[in-house]
């Protein structure tokens, strides 16, 4: 019997697909990583540049330390944004504070001054008659002392921590007014209910809290003893009306900076209260 013929297997001229498949998969992967470790986290970012710039500008000490020539001291930046490029996240490209102000010389701390806050009160309003007028800011005299509030949407874009650079004239004429007080200051931030989850913000908690910071930090570029202020985020916990409408919503989203009264200046209060009954 005459043997049969084995068919030769046909050659795959296909295979170089799969190797193919293999590497733009492995590309998709290598530009997810790349995207992740490019979005940082600003409250991370700014622990590590302060301990950073602690490290590296803080002289080195020594039994006999020797001084010599000038000690030259860097600045941070300051911004509402702290990470970078616009590869990132919208909320983490702002325009920095240098930026606009790189050109200024550095504020000159002013000398403090006890200034009734009746007064303290009275330049705020005629800074900010502007937008007070058109319902963007209001000044209040409380029993924690002048609360200042401004919408989020004249210092914000939404969803970001980014000073827009409309906001910084606008916080430099209010940093003019309280750098001579005593008084502390509180910047507290605020949003409405509506939730984010965001690389920068996982939650409002965040969103509040890197918008006060942003003003903090504004601030004190400005000048404004760093000792004396606080910021604070409230997430949507504190809202001022109700959440069920937008106008609702741009109300509850907002920044106050709270001029805080000391124990002398509560007691004027209560016996100029006294007084008026």
């Amino acid at each position: 019997m005459a043997r049969r013929k084995r068919h030769e297997e046909q050659e795959n001229h296909e295979r170089w697909l799969v190797s193919y498949a293999d590497f733009i998969t492995l590309l998709f992967a290598f530009f997810v990583v790349m995207y992740s470790i490019s979005s940082v986290n600003e409250g991370k970012y700014r622990v590590l540049s302060s301990t950073l710039t602690g490290a590296f500008v803080t002289p080195a000490q020594s039994l006999d330390p020797i001084q010599i020539g000038e000690q030259v001291r860097t600045q941070m930046p300051v911004s509402g944004e702290y990470a970078a490029p616009e590869a990132r996240p919208e909320n983490l490209n702002p325009p920095t504070i240098n930026e606009t102000v790189q050109d200024e010389k550095p504020p000159v701390t002013a000398p403090i001054t006890g200034k009734p806050l009746a007064a303290v009160e009275e330049e705020l309003i005629d800074n900010l008659s502007g937008f007070i007028d058109k319902d963007l800011v209001s000044v209040n005299r409380t029993e924690r002392g002048i609360e200042v509030e401004m919408k989020s949407k004249m210092l914000f874009p939404s969803g970001s921590a980014r000073l827009s650079r409309d906001s910084l004239n606008v916080l430099k004429g209010m940093a003019e007014i309280i750098k001579p007080l005593p008084n502390q200051i509180r910047v507290e931030g605020h949003t409405d209910n509506v939730p984010i989850k965001t690389v920068s913000f996982p939650s409002n908690w965040e969103l509040s809290a890197a918008r006060a910071a942003s003003v903090v930090h504004l601030f004190t570029r400005y000048g404004v003893d760093s000792g004396r202020m606080a910021a604070t985020g409230f997430g949507e916990f504190r809202p001022i009306t109700d959440n069920d409408q937008e106008e609702g919503r741009q109300k509850n989203r907002r920044v106050a900076m709270v001029i805080l009264a000391g124990e002398h200046e509560r007691m004027l209060e209560n016996f100029s209260g006294k007084n008026d009954n």
